[in-house]
């Protein structure tokens, strides 16, 4: 028996239609009233659509879009069009249509921060969403439900920082602190060792339910990295950006709200998890766990949808160096005990056992800096 149950074909469908809408309104709430064109971007082999306009202060402006897919397509193809997208009642109708269905639906409380930090334009400045909310999402997106899925009460997000490799564009100004503190929800940032604020919010009343804030690590290892453009302060993480790279786009929805957010590549958030399980010892033991049967629940899945996703982001992975394949196999091994149906030795065999040419050198050498 499979650990997540498949959604009918009624649920995806609705799924779809909420995207497509969440896009659409998305897009029309960013160039709204403004001149401009479509103009796309080639990262690592990808394509990347932004809208760019001019401010009536005659500074250029690019609004990130999405990916090359069917629906930013089918928003290039509507520009100028007379179909106007759909408000947020329209929203609101296909969220509770997909939640009646069987999608995945978030916590209300957690839906209120989603939503008022996309406000405040935090996703549109390259702010990922991660942790456990983004795997409920790849739920929806994968057309599953996940069965007995962690609900966490943190809610983790992640930026490039320093990092000039990911195609998200990460100069627009956002003030993230004063989102949380227009929340009004009892959140305070922590304190880090040098008394400047931490990448953390605590609420003292319910100090399970926490905002965490993430970046890559880069030569100054472990220290706290104040975001100029986000306003706020960022806990760096080895191996982070190699699941901030191919990011995707997903609605998230509790009743009314719907949020869309950025999110992982789900293959490469799989194989994300394997990296980080060999760093996590002692008290990190659940933690360890709990990324194992993500990572297996996110392949088992993949592998009957996408086995390419998976052949594509192992590859990367193990032509980043030594030290990439000895964790990304070390988790893998973990893996293979806990989800034996999976066959992981033959689903992540290395790229020269399966005539896969390997990632060139220079792709590979700024992770590889932030690794040694």
């Amino acid at each position: 028996m499979l650990p997540y149950s498949e959604l009918s074909l009624s649920a995806q469908t609705a799924y779809a239609q909420l995207l497509d809408a969440g896009l659409a309104a998305d897009h029309h709430r960013s160039v709204a009233d403004l001149k401009g064109s479509f103009a796309s971007k080639v990262s690592k082999g990808k394509t990347y659509w932004y809208y760019q306009y001019v401010e009536p202060s005659g500074k250029l402006r690019q609004v990130y879009v999405g990916p090359d897919n069917e629906a930013v397509r089918a928003l290039r193809e509507k520009k100028g069009g007379r179909n106007a997208p759909a408000g947020p009642g329209a929203l609101a109708r296909l969220a509770r249509s997909a939640a009646a269905l069987g999608c995945a639906e978030i916590l209300p409380r957690h839906a209120r921060v989603l939503a008022r930090l996309s406000e405040y334009g935090f996703f549109r400045a390259g702010g990922v969403l991660v942790g456990t909310h983004a795997f409920l999402a790849f739920g929806n997106m994968l057309g599953v439900r996940w069965t007995d899925s962690d609900r966490t009460q943190d809610v983790d997000f992640a930026h490039a920082g320093k990092s000039l490799s990911i195609a998200l564009p990460g100069t627009i100004p956002v003030n993230t602190d004063a989102a949380i503190k227009s929340l009004e929800m009892g959140f305070l940032p922590t304190s880090s060792l040098t008394s400047e604020a931490g990448a953390t919010y605590l609420n003292p009343r319910e100090p399970d339910f926490r905002l965490d804030f993430l970046t890559t690590r880069h030569r100054d290892r472990e220290k706290i990295y104040s975001h100029p453009q986000l306003g706020v302060s960022m806990q760096p993480l080895p191996f982070m950006e190699y699941s901030l790279e191919d990011v995707q786009q997903a609605v998230l929805f509790s009743g009314d709200t719907v949020v869309l957010a950025n999110v992982p590549s789900p293959a490469r958030y799989a194989l994300h998890k394997l990296i980080v399980y060999g760093e996590r010892k002692g008290s990190f033991a659940t933690k360890s766990a709990k990324d194992l049967k993500q990572a297996g629940l996110l392949l088992l899945r993949l592998k009957q949808l996408r086995p390419s996703d998976i052949a594509e982001a192992w590859r990367d992975l193990v032509g980043r160096g030594p030290g990439w394949r000895s964790r990304g196999r070390a988790g893998a091994d973990a893996l293979s005990k806990q989800f034996p149906e999976l066959n992981v030795k033959r689903l992540l065999a290395d790229p020269a056992s399966r005539g896969i040419r390997k990632v060139p050198k220079k792709a590979v050498v700024r992770a590889r800096r932030a690794t040694k």
